[in-house]
């Protein structure tokens, strides 16, 4: 209904420009992560450790330099919108979505602790896949299960195999389904 009524210059040329930049975010995010296990295959350097001593604003986290940096933050909270979105739209967790005007405390309790561990999980995530090393000035680095090369490159492998196959998944069936719209199969 929403889509209907609104204005042919959101339906022609928002909505796609939308989506154009979602599969840009999406696949730039796989294309960095499979960077990444090449990266695991080839320096034991990759594994996402914390630092050690590196001063802060002296050593550049990105290899563009200012303009990766740029992209990491954008590829950060299009991984953070994501994972809310995707939290939120699971099966389990939908009766969770707060209600206006009539949402019990038990319910904006869970939705708080549900952010919190979301954003608490965020820069342990961006690490494991290689997005950033930016360690966040916490131990997010540290933890033991970080130096195993088989879970974290099982992680990163899972991440973009199903990102992909999510990816083509979605974009093919919405070019059939308009194939089939177009010919006139679908009556």
């Amino acid at each position: 209904e929403l889509r209907h009524r609104a204005s042919p210059w959101q339906r022609n040329l928002g909505y796609p420009l939308a989506m154009l930049g979602l599969l840009a975010l999406t696949g730039i995010s796989v294309l960095i992560v499979c960077f990444h296990v090449l990266e695991l295959l080839l320096d034991d350097a990759a594994m996402p450790r914390g630092m050690q001593d590196t001063p802060l604003g002296q050593v550049s986290f990105s290899i563009f330099g200012s303009f990766g940096a740029a992209l990491q933050v954008v590829l950060i909270f299009y991984l953070m919108v994501s994972s809310v979105v995707g939290f939120y739209s699971s099966p389990l967790f939908t009766r969770l979505l707060p209600e206006r005007q009539d949402t019990p405390l038990t319910k904006i309790i869970g939705n708080c602790v549900s952010l919190l561990v979301l954003s608490s999980a965020l820069p342990v995530f961006s690490r494991t896949l290689g997005i950033t090393r930016f360690d966040l000035l916490g131990d997010f680095g540290r933890f033991n299960w970080l130096g195993n090369f088989y879970i974290v490159f099982l992680y990163n492998m899972g991440f973009a195999g199903l990102t992909t196959l999510c990816l083509v998944k979605k974009v093919s069936w919405a070019v059939q389904a308009e194939l089939i719209r177009a010919f006139g199969e679908d009556r």
